[in-house]
């Protein structure tokens, strides 16, 4: 019997398409990483009894990164990553280890069978997938195939197995199209943003942002943004006059006139024209037309319709629009979120999923209607070959959804419905009157048949005054003629809906990616999002903008970046070779970047009017080791001490506070040690700024503070600080926060592990001692007497806070948001005073995890 290897994208559609292949008889088990799920079953394939391994990944395999040194900003010019710099392929998610996973589970496979995502990406991880399983699956004989790619738009039976049946094959071209573009994002984006990042953090102190980065698709974004900001800015209202007149058909009704001419700018001319129409006393009615018109229903919707819908009408923005739109995917309530199509396929089912609705108490009138009357074949859009337009796949209520998942669900249900509804139509009279020489018109419109107007209530033909009966040569007294004085307004604020349009039109990005590009500039803070979704500019977003202008207007304007993903997609179609296309493009803009660093000073006489140069901002908060004077704080992103007598400036750990560490001095340099901490329920440790930049040791890497030090002897290093190997990763050690009494905790110098303990102790020390059973630090805890929970009134005690039976009920690990005690009754031995071993030479930790530790640990993470 065969075995057969099947990979989706996600765990949640494994689970889906192996319930649907094996109708429901199959068993399921975690895979080695403890998230991916393998589902197995037996069934046919190709014509024989196969044994069928169903799992997933999540989501991109691998992601591509420069080889070790070339991911060192100090030394590496950015100007070597656009050719000299190799670049490797590297695990996306090394924790998951999803390489050995993938291979523990081809191993002894005969055939794969490919359910990624049918897109360019889902293509990309194919081939991600086939570089980790081939080298273990068994070798075919012959000319057997082995590798199969599964097509489908939905999670629905019909679908799935439609899909199973006519396996093809995964599209290399699509993949490299999607490598080329990781690599040319890469790098070009490295090389301008740590130019830029380190030019000008090294100059201005209140950027308020940690990365200025740069990117091919996300800087004319930002550019669509400033340019709207741009005309606001250059705005000059104008004042015009409109003409305004009144007429009483009826003794107790009136009809507003629209003025033929619309507007005049000049007083004079609209003075005369109000004096004209003053003269006469009544109107005439020149004609009466009655035209039938039709309000079109919709196209079939695609991904950017979607999000701007999203955006606009419900208020989402576009990155979690889509995160939802995949998770109603994933779930089988709607057909894959990734489409450029707004054209149905002949043979696709719309009878069949307009039924699944005919439940629904919102829609269900319309629904059987459509379904007794027939259904409206839906209008003719643009067919790019890729996926159907997205369909509500199957019924749901608002208490399955709940919340924005519902509310983009009954969108798209809505705009499916109405796509096979009928057009409105409405009767659209129109009166021309004539006061003296001047021509004015009233419209007037009632709906004969709403129409998807029904379905999609927002569409509907608004409620408007009925228009009098009349025929031409009535006359109508007229009730007033006034001038209205009025002024030009500036445009707004571009929304997220109307940049979506212009990347789409622009050729910016791709359906998928849209999202994360404007989700980009907003993290960068060079966009803020403001209300209606609006998206205005921030002080460094439009000096950036207007600095590329002045270099190099091609690195904002769509331009350059619409013609290299027309580049893109001919190597998706096989039409343009992938190495070309690569260097070609790297070329052009290795041109552009040194043409940009030549000429920075010109965005720099830009940023010298709007930000502050860093001798110039912040506060004092810590002495130079060299000068001896006060180093300012700058609290703006990111954070840093600058000493402006030397002209340093020293980073600091981002994402917390900073405060001086009780004056106290490095002992290497003599710099003022610093206080980081995350909160009082988070981690905290001293750190030397100097070292933190320029790491002392040979076995120290630079961001390390005090408690990564390997000094033998300084009172807040490692070595005399740390207790033992951190619980939960690898290379961790669990340090005791000297500062952090009465509330005692350590915490590990890797992770976000927490160990509280020894609450209200007066002291808490490291002994120079180990234990015995796992050559942890011992510790010497001092309770005050009426505090003391030590057996026997006892207030002193050492041992190891692990294996010691007295300090068992004192310990607690916190873990992300989990609080529970660190060890239960009966896991092994503990240990008080040891024999002292001592500590290992340069006075490195390096306890072993015993086993009654990992034990409770596990018990915690299950």
């Amino acid at each position: 019997m065969r075995t057969v290897l099947m990979v989706a994208e996600k765990p949640s559609l494994a689970q889906s398409i192996a319930k649907i292949l094996s109708r429901g008889n199959m068993s399921s088990r975690k895979g080695l990483n403890g998230v991916c799920s393998v589902h197995e079953y037996t069934g046919s394939f190709v014509g024989q009894t196969a044994h069928f391994k169903m799992t997933s990944v999540c989501g991109h395999v691998m992601t591509l990164d420069f080889i070790g040194k070339y991911n060192s900003w100090d030394k590496v010019d950015p100007a070597e990553l656009f050719s000299k710099a190799p670049t490797e392929k590297k695990e996306a998610n090394p924790k998951l280890t999803m390489v050995k996973f993938l291979q523990v589970e081809g191993r002894g496979c005969d055939c794969i069978v490919l359910w990624l995502d049918c897109d360019k990406e889902g293509e990309n991880i194919c081939f991600e997938v086939l570089d980790a399983v081939l080298p273990v699956m068994n070798k075919p004989r012959g000319s057997e195939r082995t590798i199969y790619r599964a097509k489908f738009s939905s999670i629905t039976d019909t679908d799935i197995c439609n899909a199973m049946n006519h396996l093809g094959e995964p599209n290399r071209n699509e993949a490299l199209s999607v490598d080329a573009r990781q690599e040319l994002d890469l790098r070009i984006g490295c090389a301008f943003t740590r130019f830029q990042t380190k030019y000008f953090q090294g100059k201005y102190g209140n950027l308020d942002s940690s990365l200025i980065s740069f990117g091919p698709c996300q800087t004319p974004t930002l550019g669509f943004c400033v340019e709207r900001h741009d005309k606001i800015q250059s705005f000059k209202p104008e004042t015009y006059w409109v003409l305004q007149a009144k007429v009483n058909p009826e003794k107790e009704s009136s009809l507003t006139l629209d003025w033929d001419r619309v507007r005049v700018f000049d007083r004079e001319v609209a003075q005369m024209f109000l004096n004209i129409t003053k003269m006469a006393k009544e109107a005439k009615v020149e004609s009466v037309s009655k035209k039938e018109k039709v309000k079109q229903r919709p196209l079939a919707l695609n991904t950017v319709e979607m999000l701007r819908v999203a955006s606009a009408a419900l208020g989402m923005g576009p990155q979690h629009a889509m995160q939802i739109a995949e998770r109603l995917y994933t779930q089988g309530y709607i057909s894959y979120p990734r489409t450029e199509t707004t054209h149905y396929p002949e043979n696709f089912d719309l009878k069949g999923c307009l039924r699944q609705q005919a439940s629904n108490p919102y829609w269900a009138e319309t629904v059987n209607a459509l379904l007794s009357e027939g259904i409206n074949r839906p209008r003719k859009g643009h067919d790019a070959g890729d996926h159907p337009p997205i369909t509500p796949m199957r019924a749901a209520t608002e208490a399955e959804l709940g919340g924005d998942g519902w509310r983009l669900y009954e969108y798209i249900t809505r705009h499916f419905i109405a796509t096979v509804s009928a057009d409105c139509k409405y009767l659209q009279t129109t009166i021309s009157f004539s006061i003296g020489p001047e021509r004015f018109t009233c419209v007037g419109k009632v709906v004969t048949s709403p129409g998807f107007t029904e379905i999609m209530p927002w569409h509907s033909i608004p409620l408007e005054e009925s228009l009098p009966h009349c025929e031409k040569g009535d006359l109508f007294p007229i009730g007033e003629i006034k001038l209205l004085e009025k002024q030009t307004s500036p445009p707004d604020y571009l929304t997220e809906a109307e940049l979506i349009t212009l990347m789409e039109k622009h050729g910016i990005g791709t359906d998928a990616s849209i999202p994360v590009h404007i989700n980009n500039i907003c993290q960068r803070n060079y966009v803020t999002v403001e209300s209606g979704r609006r998206l205005k500019p921030t002080n460094l977003g439009i000096v950036l903008v207007h600095g590329y202008y002045k270099i190099d207007a091609e690195l904002v304007l769509p331009t350059i970046r619409s013609a290299v993903e027309k580049q893109l997609n001919l190597i998706a179609l096989g039409k343009a070779n992938y190495h070309q296309v690569l260097e070609h493009t790297l070329d052009i803009f290795k041109r552009k970047f040194h043409y940009f660093v030549d000429s920075i000073a010109g965005m720099d006489e830009l940023m010298e009017v709007s930000f502050s140069p860093l001798a110039a901002t912040g506060k004092p908060l810590s002495r130079c080791g060299k000068c001896h004077r006060f180093m300012k704080y700058i609290q703006a992103k990111p954070s840093r001490l600058h000493c402006s007598h030397c002209d340093d400036t020293y980073s600091l750990p981002q994402n917390g506070t900073i405060k001086l560490y009780k004056e106290l001095r490095c002992p290497l340099d003599d710099f003022e040690l610093v206080l980081w901490s995350s909160g009082s329920r988070g981690k905290s440790y001293p750190l030397c700024p100097y070292c933190y930049n320029h790491p002392p040791f040979r076995d120290m890497k630079k961001g390390m503070g005090c408690n990564e030090c390997t000094h033998p002897t300084c009172q807040h290093s490692l070595s005399m600080l740390g207790i033992g190997q951190c619980v939960e990763c690898e290379n961790g050690v669990l340090v005791l926060d000297s500062t952090s009494g009465p509330k005692w905790k350590m915490a590990c110098n890797k992770c976000n592990v927490i160990v509280h303990f020894f609450e209200n102790a007066h002291k808490v020390r490291v002994s120079p001692e180990t234990c015995d059973l796992c050559e942890a630090a011992l510790v010497d805890v001092d309770f005050n007497k009426a505090k003391s929970p030590l057996p026997g009134d006892e207030t002193q005690h050492s041992g190891c806070v692990f294996c010691d039976p007295v300090f068992q009920d004192l310990v607690e690990l916190k873990h992300a948001a989990m609080r529970h005690p660190m060890h239960r009754g009966g896991q092994g031995k503990r240990q008080g005073r040891g024999r002292g071993k001592g500590r290992r030479p340069g006075g490195r930790l390096n306890p072993k995890k015993p086993k009654d530790k990992m034990a409770a640990l596990a018990a915690y993470f299950v």
